[in-house]
């Protein structure tokens, strides 16, 4: 009888919960839309719609971020009073010392400063070292240091650190130099603002200067009377490096021109040929090593230095090479690539003696010999072994995905990606398992978070949780197999290797269904609209919608015949293949021309950033993936090959997107 009754209490309750549940739901939904348009109103009144609701810490961050700039202290530490612990409670903190920084009000940052945990922020960071110094807690000349490594860092124009910067440039605990150096490097990058943010904390009646240069380098270094400006030549300096980024041969002329040669100095000499040494490798020039000859490296950026040693790669010029990595400072040196062709060099090198060489390579392949990723594959080979699965951990145990599932952090952040917050979903669960607590999880704990992410097919995050164990590799966790019946069927019928379409869609999109980037990709596969169209009409989908693409088997289906397209163009070459995935099929088509290449000399040279870390991703994926689903070792040189000219340049699929 006491049964039946509870049926019928449960009965009566469960459809008011759930009502509620959804109410909730759609008052957070409705605030998500309300926070984009930055309507504060609508969000304090939706506020008390999500009480007691799992992610009411997120939705207490919308509602106090909308109005940070006009709240009062006491209301913004009430709010974080509210949700202690929380990520979204630190993600607030972290918004308001930035803007507490921005107005100078130093008391307060200083008193919330200690409570903040995240400790990720690069700006809150040269706030606090410029508050050390002041308060002496720390030497002026160690935060000077430590301010001039964050600053120079910076990509973009920045509060904090320009003000910690500008406060030791007035103290003379930084020098002018430091400054110029940030203007050279943000014009290098295409950053001019941030250029002509670093030069007026020297002089702010030289920002025209800077200006003018960006827009017109050529102009400002055939003036005469720049010649005899005062400071021209940190100016001069600013222009060649402008002039560079387009025109790296005019700008070699311009280093020959007698009045340069008389007022610069080696140093900016050597920098500038390293900018110029750099671009014309990038363009993949015979003459880059030539440029960069005649500067010293010891006055050379690291990114020039690495770009001197893939010039010399490609020119067979392991003496180059050598040099170049030697120049490079410990933290780069370390880096596995540069460990990787250090011992390739010495290997070519045969110094002091061959025996010798060759105890040294092995020493360095060693180092870095592992199956976790491209240059670590290759050091393995090198060593006589090839890609194995290494044996799985102990699986996490009850009691450990018992803690995993209950941890509020990883609920907040399953709640979030289920509502389609994914976004948010993705920010909780990294901070969950790297900040939260100094360190971030340990290895068992994120073998479980990992896990609970896998059951739950969140596979972006079951990957990047995985990948952060220092020692155990769990390949289940982080080469996941998602729809392998239709993936590997698929890639068989059309005559592709299911380990690179797995090794693709992995570094794609993680396995993520709705994934979409910035300029349209969508899917498993990340298909550009206009690529679907061009792929559908090719193998017969007379009847395909634009919005098909984010159906699992129509992406799959259009993603790999595009895929095979390209192969098939680029006869059969992974790497090629997979940078024209990435950067359309007209830039390989190019990269190729010039002396026929060992494939990871190649792949090396790729000048684009994005589209180099995306072969070498994919093809040490590819790798892995053979190795899990043909239970063999595996060769990832096997399937790097050599690239070269085409045989036939007629021989082109034009019609390729």
């Amino acid at each position: 009888m006491k049964r039946g009754l509870v049926a019928i209490m449960a009965a009566l309750v469960l459809p008011g919960a759930a009502w509620a549940q959804a109410s909730a739901d759609a008052a957070l939904l409705e605030m998500r839309e309300a926070f984009r348009r930055n309507n504060s109103a609508q969000l304090s009144a939706l506020l008390p719609r999500v009480r007691g609701h799992v992610l009411e810490p997120l939705a207490s961050y919308w509602e106090m971020k909308a109005r940070l700039e006009t709240a009062s202290a006491q209301e913004v530490r009430a709010a974080l009073e509210r949700h202690p612990g929380t990520y979204w409670e630190d993600r607030l903190r972290n918004d308001w010392l930035l803007q507490l920084g921005q107005r100078r009000d130093w008391a307060t940052l200083a008193s919330e400063l200690p409570h903040y945990r995240m400790n990720d922020d690069r700006e809150l960071r040269c706030y606090a070292l410029m508050l050390d110094a002041v308060d002496r807690r720390t030497p002026a000349d160690v935060v000077a240091a430590q301010v001039q490594r964050l600053w120079l860092g910076q990509r973009d124009a920045d509060t904090g650190c320009a003000t910690a910067a500008q406060a030791l440039l007035n103290s003379g605990h930084l020098a002018p130099e430091v400054a110029w150096q940030r203007a050279r490097l943000a014009m290098e990058a295409n950053r001019p603002r941030a250029a002509e943010q670093a030069v007026a904390m020297l002089d702010p009646d030289w920002v025209a200067t800077v200006s003018a240069i960006a827009s017109d380098p050529a102009k400002y270094l055939d003036e005469k009377i720049t010649a005899i400006r005062p400071r021209t030549k940190e100016l001069v300096t600013l222009a060649i490096i402008r002039l560079a980024d387009k025109e790296p041969a005019l700008a070699a002329l311009e280093m020959e021109r007698t009045r340069w040669k008389a007022q610069l100095t080696q140093e900016e000499r050597g920098w500038l040929w390293g900018v110029i040494g750099k671009r014309a490798a990038q363009k993949l020039h015979d003459n880059a090593l030539t440029h960069f000859a005649n500067g010293q490296t010891r006055f050379m950026h690291g990114d020039h230095l690495a770009w001197m040693a893939r010039a010399a790669l490609r020119a067979g010029a392991w003496g180059h090479v050598r040099d170049a990595i030697a120049a490079m400072d410990e933290t780069q040196q370390r880096e596995p690539v540069w460990v990787y062709w250090r011992a390739r060099a010495t290997q070519a090198l045969k110094e002091p003696d061959a025996l010798a060489a060759t105890a040294r390579s092995r020493e360095l392949y060693s180092a870095i010999a592992s199956s976790r990723g491209f240059y670590e594959q290759l050091a393995l080979e090198e060593l006589g072994r090839l890609v194995t699965v290494p044996p799985a951990p102990e699986p996490p145990q009850p009691q450990e995905l018992r803690a995993a599932e209950r941890n509020p952090g990883l609920q907040r952040a399953l709640a979030a990606i289920r509502l389609g917050l994914r976004a948010e979903g993705v920010r909780e669960w990294n901070y969950t398992v790297s900040l939260h607590t100094p360190g971030g999880m340990n290895e068992r704990e994120l073998l479980a978070a990992a896990q609970l992410a896998c059951q739950n097919d969140l596979w972006d995050r079951c990957i990047n949780t995985s990948e952060r164990t220092p020692l155990a590799q769990d390949h289940a966790q982080r080469f996941p197999m998602p729809y392998r019946g239709t993936v590997v069927k698929r890639a068989n019928e059309i005559g592709l290797d299911p380990a690179y379409v797995y090794g693709l869609i992995r570094q794609e999109s993680r396995f993520v269904m709705d994934a979409r980037s910035g300029v349209g990709a969508a899917g498993l596969m990340q298909v550009m609209p206009a690529t679907a169209r061009w792929t559908a009409r090719k193998i017969g989908l007379t009847d395909f919608r634009p919005h098909q693409i984010g159906e699992r088997d129509t992406n799959i289906a259009i993603g790999t015949a595009y895929l095979k397209f390209a192969l098939d163009d680029f006869e059969g070459s992974l790497p090629m293949a997979a940078a024209a995935y990435n950067a359309g099929p007209g830039r390989p088509r190019a990269w190729r021309n010039g002396p026929v290449l060992p494939g990871d000399i190649w792949a090396e040279n790729i000048p684009f950033d994005e589209t180099r870390d995306y072969v070498k991703r994919v093809l040490a994926n590819t790798t892995n993936y053979a190795a899990i689903l043909s239970g063999q070792p595996q060769s990832l040189r096997a399937r790097l090959g050599t690239v070269g000219p085409r045989a036939d340049p007629t021989a082109v699929n034009r019609e390729l997107p």
